[in-house]
């Protein structure tokens, strides 16, 4: 049977008319028909806590009617977890002090966050929401505070479905040019926003870029901005030696964080992300869940997730790992020559004068590496290369050597 494209014969269209604003996400290569070093959709090299596997197997051996049930719609249990993971961590994994042996299995190693880290109030329950994945969760936030009136300021180049987003729900987007060092402008970010009375939405660090505002940038940023609108900073990547605005929620009742498990708490196959915010903001993204789907967080979701944070120091040190990684990394390609944009995250971006970016992935591909590329105009000569652990990303040295 041939594939319907376009519609009915005769010229009758069996689609809606707001299909013609999709433009799907493409994300990085799952190959199956492989085997690959796979460093290129920013995914943790490292298993999750045994404390997640003992957790899930109780539930199995001992809650296993449960899955003929429905899940708590609110992860109540789980609001509860990522709050008390916050107020111990200060939102910055790389930077917490761990008391303990992070990784003898027995999950009793103690967390405190850093001096410059720690929030100055207690994050509540109530001040979070979950999903299915931060996608999910951005998702709602857009249908939730952006509107088809006001023009939505972002980078542009920053997280790609951002725009997938726009597309979605009908949000005219003003994308800003970043600096030729690929840092934010962010006071003509606050100016259009202001021009235009229109909200705000970047991911700090950013992607692919991997640089990082500081907080008191984000700060001046709001300060800047309508306060009338939201304004939106994602923090998927934080935990890699950013700096997490969460402690300007007590000030700035617009401001809506988005966080993920797929990255530092080795969680990508879970889908599971979250935002903290100011309660009413929060009740507004649920309305909008509950609009939708009562139930996107499964109740093995859930269990894993609050085992994880019960054992936070575990993940602490898997980013601290990660960083030096990262760092060595770093030095390895400025040694030879690359360009490296400063990360804050657990990849770098980076390209060489004279190397062509196409060809450069595609040798690496073959040599059994699988890093991400993009055709965006501007900077389809980078590579963007997840950190993977350090013999993996010993031999991608070996592989990049020949490149030469």
């Amino acid at each position: 049977m041939n594939k319907i494209k376009h519609g009915l014969a005769g010229g009758k269209t069996m689609l809606a008319s707001r299909m013609n604003n999709l433009n799907p996400y493409v994300p990085g290569e799952q190959p199956e028909d492989r085997e690959y070093i796979k460093i290129n959709a920013n995914e943790n090299p490292f298993p999750p806590s045994p404390k997640v596997k003992e957790a899930l197997k109780n539930f199995l051996d001992k809650d296993f009617k449960k899955l003929g049930l429905y899940p708590d719609p609110d992860s109540r249990k789980l609001h509860e977890a990522i709050a008390d993971m916050l107020n111990c961590t200060g939102g910055v994994l790389s930077r917490c002090q761990i008391e303990g042996d992070a990784l003898d299995g027995t999950g009793s190693a103690k967390v405190k966050p850093a001096s410059e880290d720690k929030i100055p109030f207690t994050v509540t329950p109530d001040m979070i929401y979950t999903g299915n994945g931060s996608d999910e969760v951005l998702s709602f936030v857009f249908y939730a505070f952006f509107d088809s009136d006001k023009k939505l300021i972002c980078p542009e180049h920053s997280y790609s479905f951002y725009p997938v987003y726009c597309g979605f729900y009908d949000i005219p987007r003003l994308p800003v040019e970043l600096n030729e060092d690929w840092t934010l402008k962010t006071e003509k970010m606050t100016s259009l926003a202001r021009e235009n009375d229109s909200p705000i939405i970047f991911a700090n660090p950013n992607a692919p870029t991997s640089i990082c505002l500081s907080r008191e940038q984000v700060k001046k940023m709001l300060d800047d901005a309508p306060k009338n609108r939201v304004f939106v900073v994602d923090e998927a990547y934080v935990d890699f030696g950013g700096e997490s605005v969460i402690a300007l929620l007590k000030d700035y009742k617009n401001l809506v964080v988005v966080r993920t498990f797929s990255k530092s708490i080795c969680g990508a196959g879970l889908r599971s992300g979250y935002i903290v915010a100011d309660p009413q903001l929060v009740n507004a993204v649920t309305t909008v869940k509950n609009s939708l789907n009562h139930f996107p967080m499964d109740a093995m979701t859930q269990v894993a997730c609050t085992a994880a944070c019960g054992d936070i120091a575990y993940y602490a040190e898997r980013a601290k790992e990660i960083c030096e990684v990262r760092d060595d990394f770093i030095s390895y390609l400025r040694n030879k020559g690359y360009t490296v944009c400063d990360s804050k995250t657990n990849f770098v971006f980076v390209k060489k004068d004279g190397l062509n970016g196409k060809k450069a992935y595609e040798f690496i591909k073959q040599n059994g590496i699988l890093v991400r590329r993009f055709d965006t105009p501007g900077i389809e000569e980078y590579l963007r290369i997840t950190i993977g652990t350090k013999e993996q990303m010993n031999e991608l040295k070996k592989v990049m050597d020949k490149l030469d």
